[in-house]
């Protein structure tokens, strides 16, 4: 009995994947938005922009609850992107040895009807062990995590790659936080349970 149609501005499968956890229906639709990063814009400002804008960017046909999502990955205080490519993973695995890395994760929810977006941004901590070379090319060849920011997969063998986590909500690190998501929705009449 819900008024609203939910769509994901994503066509991540990882992000499909965390969605269909709610066991809601939804629709996907491709964001039209430039995701280039500003001059000077922390990682907080830009994955909330970039949330906001992909979810308002989305063109809807009836009233809908439109679900935009970003993230990055923080190494030593600099963003980084998805990998792209087997050697840049290995390089951004090889920094992130031994450290803790940040992943900020920009959520937005946008209203086609009111016009109003809510927008939360979640952190999470990964503590990585210390790896050697071989495990670093071990993991990036079995598991190909080149569109992955980080370069690695937290949901797949990504996990033995870590220490520790540390954060509210571990879907938050996949790249769509559900705990806040759900929280949203409600405020909008949506209910998940």
């Amino acid at each position: 009995m819900q008024n609203y149609q939910l769509v994901l501005a994503s066509t991540s499968p990882y992000r499909q994947q965390l969605l269909n956890k709610l066991a809601v229906s939804f629709v996907t639709v491709s964001p039209d938005f430039d995701e280039t990063p500003l001059a000077n814009e922390t990682p907080s400002e830009l994955v909330s922009r970039l949330a906001k804008g992909k979810a308002e960017s989305c063109q809807v046909d009836k009233p809908s609850l439109v679900i935009g999502s970003d993230q990055v990955c923080v190494i030593n205080g600099e963003i980084i992107g998805k990998p792209l490519s087997e050697e840049k993973a290995i390089e951004q695995l090889t920094k992130q040895s031994g450290q803790s890395i940040q992943f900020f994760t920009g959520l937005a929810l946008h209203n086609s009807e009111t016009g109003q977006t809510d927008i939360k941004v979640d952190t999470f901590t990964v503590h990585f062990r210390s790896l050697t070379t071989k495990q670093i090319a071990n993991y990036v060849k079995k598991e190909q995590p080149i569109f992955c920011a980080g370069s690695f997969k937290s949901e797949g063998l990504g996990i033995a790659l870590f220490e520790r986590l540390e954060g509210k909500d571990p879907n938050t690190l996949v790249g769509l936080p559900l705990i806040d998501l759900i929280d949203m929705l409600e405020k909008q009449g949506f209910e998940v349970l």
